[in-house]
């Protein structure tokens, strides 16, 4: 939790809600500086409100996954903290169940599950690449809808 800007937000979102935990997450969606911009600005505009990640990656690296509860904040491509986001539901699926509701939550391009299969199984294709994995339909999807809770102001 070393990352200055995150610290200042925090603080200053703890200032409005001084009965909020102290444990958050800091990260960024994505894997690459404009997907990381692209996808923080839908969140901040209204349009994300879920996001999915792969349960694999989490059983690999011995991390729990996402809790109801969670307070995230979110860094832009520049690695400044932009946003703090709560979990409000956690659900896990295979990939060929997602859902179009679901898929429509992740806010990314026209909103169908067409778009949400093709992007997403190339970002996870990405990620399980790195870990010598491979990608399968069946793979189980940790599927996570948030809500914004603060945005840095003129972010």
């Amino acid at each position: 939790m070393g990352n200055k800007s995150a610290i200042e937000l925090w603080e200053n979102f703890k200032k409005l809600n001084p009965d909020t935990p102290n444990n958050y997450e800091v990260w960024a969606f994505g894997d690459t500086n404009e997907m990381a911009d692209e996808l923080v600005e839908l969140v901040i505009a209204g349009t994300k409100t879920a996001t999915a990640s792969c349960h694999l990656l989490y059983e690999m690296e011995k991390e729990p996954i996402p809790l109801v509860g969670l307070y995230n904040i979110i860094l832009n491509g520049k690695d400044e903290a932009v946003a703090i986001i709560k979990t409000v539901s956690v659900e896990v699926c295979p990939f060929d169940e997602v859902s179009e509701e679901q898929a429509y939550l992740e806010g990314e391009g026209d909103r169908t599950l067409k778009y949400w299969r093709n992007v997403h199984e190339a970002f996870f294709r990405r990620e399980l690449e790195d870990k010598k994995q491979e990608f399968h339909n069946k793979l189980l999807i940790v599927f996570e809808r948030f809500e914004l809770v603060y945005k840095k102001v003129n972010a």
